[in-house]
């Protein structure tokens, strides 16, 4: 992928600055919520207490976040990632042993951002509460990614962008069904 100098010099910065970033906390923290975020896992976890614990809202709640996370790692993984080949970034700049963890894909962009994104804010409409909690995890799965050195910051924002957009979608897929019908 052909990334703009300006961006790429910003990217590779912001990367170094945060993979060194040595919190206590965060080095505690940040692998605890990779491994709850891996294949989804913390949001199917939040939609099955939605669902069994808020009422209609909350199955209403977390329908809409599975589908648009559903449709985040869709975009993100099945579509994004097929079609732009970026390497995730160098070993030497993570001083930590998080580096050895990282998948083999294309860096750009990050699916798990992508799907937290997705389902935090397909949450929103239904439950603001609800999403509310769930942006605490989305903002830390976006920045583990980083920290990690699995992707760098423009790969976790384009994540977000699907993450919206996969939400966006699923929000008003159901108007568009109404309109198109004959």
């Amino acid at each position: 992928m052909r990334v703009p100098a300006g961006l790429r010099d910003r990217d590779h910065r912001l990367t170094r600055r945060m993979a060194a970033w040595e919190s206590p906390a965060a080095r505690r923290t940040l692998p605890a919520v990779e491994e709850a975020a891996e294949h989804t896992k913390l949001w199917w976890a939040a939609a099955l207490l939605m669902a069994a614990a808020g009422g209609w809202r909350g199955r209403k709640a977390a329908a809409a976040g599975v589908l648009a996370m559903a449709v985040a790692e869709v975009l993100s993984n099945g579509v994004a990632k097929q079609l732009v080949e970026r390497r995730r970034p160098p070993t030497e700049w993570i001083p930590h042993d998080d580096v050895a963890d990282r998948p083999d894909s294309s860096s750009f962009p990050s699916g798990h951002t992508a799907a937290a994104v997705a389902f935090t804010a397909a949450v929103a409409p239904s439950w603001p509460w609800a999403a509310a909690a769930c942006a605490v995890p989305s903002v830390l799965v976006a920045a583990e990614r980083v920290h990690s050195g699995a992707h760098y910051p423009s790969d976790v924002a384009a994540g977000a962008v699907i993450g919206g957009a996969a939400a966006a979608l699923v929000r008003r897929a159901p108007r568009l069904l109404v309109r198109c019908r004959p």
